[in-house]
């Protein structure tokens, strides 16, 4: 049980690699998922380079949340970057063409996708947590949230 307690927090830090971690490599490889939904995105916001870059851009933030994350020193900013990906996330789900379901073309059949909603609330209830646990160490105003 000691050691449960001792480790409680490895918990949320595992869930949220486990969400971020497996997309990576569709940001990276040009997959018709992430293309759909940056093309969708950066056309909502009218930025052209955001069609092209944003899942580069996403994935890098992800990658780096998922690396201050895996450290112990640092896990509260990647908490921080998690929740900040994933409130864009959310936000972009329910209030741009988007939608909570996502619909995309894989070799000419239509996809859809509901479980990058969901795993962006649960990713970033995750990261809240570890942030809310670890406020103390967030610079400036840590000392002010204990």
């Amino acid at each position: 049980m000691d050691f449960i307690k001792k480790h409680r927090e490895w918990i949320p830090v595992i869930i949220i690699i486990l969400i971020l971690g497996p997309s990576l490599p569709f940001k990276f490889s040009g997959h018709p998922q992430p293309t759909h939904i940056f093309n969708v995105v950066g056309e909502f916001l009218g930025l052209e380079f955001f069609k092209s870059y944003g899942a580069i851009i996403i994935g890098i933030a992800e990658l780096t949340a998922i690396i201050l994350l895996l450290i112990p020193t640092t896990r509260v900013f990647g908490a921080l970057v998690t929740m900040g990906t994933m409130a864009g996330a959310i936000i972009f789900h329910l209030f741009s063409p988007l939608g909570i379901d996502v619909h995309f073309i894989v070799n000419g059949e239509e996809m859809v996708d509901g479980s990058l909603f969901y795993h962006a609330i649960i990713a970033l209830i995750c990261g809240a947590y570890i942030t809310f646990k670890r406020r103390t160490e967030i610079p400036v105003v840590g000392r002010m949230l204990a």
